[in-house]
Parts: structure tokens; sequence; C-alpha cells
């Protein structure tokens, strides 16, 4: 009677819920600085590294903090490192702060390396759709039209025609 409900009945007897949907935001997975994890981590959205991660990372989002470290191969969309990072990682955009360290290889689509950070190891740019090969098509010689002289390189029949 005095309760306030946001439920309403659609005809059948049975109640709906009137509250709109609201989008859910993630909160981002925190491995703390005094953390550290011996495995590997599958997130659906964002990992921010502050400890130590023994082990591989797949996720849509990783930040490895100023003290974060992780040893292993990293997959995800998006990598910022401010910290350390000991293996490889694959991801479509790459940053890495004046204070990150990273030691092996970094596929990337987008890459960006503040000046003061270290880094060793090679660069890889990869594209989601590789691109199309180029065919070159070879030209056909030009034949000369039999019984026609040219002027100015084209037939005289032709410039009489027009």
């Amino acid at each position: 009677m005095f309760s306030k409900s946001n439920k309403a009945s659609n005809g059948n007897g049975q109640a709906q819920d009137l509250r709109p949907e609201i989008a859910v935001k993630a909160v981002p997975s925190i491995i703390s600085a005094d953390l550290s994890i011996d495995g590997n981590l599958n997130s659906g959205g964002e990992i921010q590294v502050d400890g130590v991660v023994n082990g591989d990372i797949k996720c849509k989002a990783l930040i490895v903090g100023v003290k974060g470290s992780v040893v292993g191969e990293v997959i995800a969309q998006t990598v910022r490192m401010h910290g350390a990072v000991k293996g490889m990682i694959r991801a479509k955009s790459v940053f890495l702060a004046s204070t990150a360290r990273m030691s092996g290889d970094v596929e990337h689509e987008s890459l960006a390396i503040e000046p003061g950070a270290y880094m060793e190891g090679h660069c890889k740019r990869i594209t989601e759709t590789p691109p199309a090969a180029v065919v070159e098509v070879p030209r056909q010689p030009e034949r000369p039209m039999i019984g026609a002289s040219r002027v100015g390189g084209m037939p005289k029949a032709a410039i009489a025609a027009s």
C-alpha cells in the first residue's frame, strides 16, 4: 500500500519492471601493489596491474602501473604501460610511458613510446585485414594502324573523321 513499486501488470497478471535499463560500466580489476599472482588472467574488461603477475594476460584493456610488473604474454585491445613487462605484447594500441620498461616483442596497430621509456625487442605492425596484393598488369605494345599515318599521336583517319 505505501511501498513504491517500479512494476506494472502487463495484462497477463505478471509484473513488468518499469525501470529504464542502465548501462553498467564495469569497474577495472585491480592487482594491488602488495599482491603477487602466479597464473594466467582472463577478463572481458579492464585489468590494472600495480603488483606482480607471473603469467599470461588476456583482456580488453591492460594498464600496468609504475610499480606493476608482468612476466608473460599480453593479448589485449589496448595496453598502457607505466611499469615493467617481460614477454610479448599483442594489442591494437600500445602506449609506453616514460617510466615503462619493456623486454620482448610488440605486435601492434598503433604504437606510442614516450622519451625515457626502455624498450628491448622487436616492434611489428599488424593490421586486421591484410593489404591487397599489388598486381601489375603488363601494358600491351602499341600497334600501328595499317594504311594510316600518324599526326601528333593520332591517326590521320581519326583526325579527318572528327
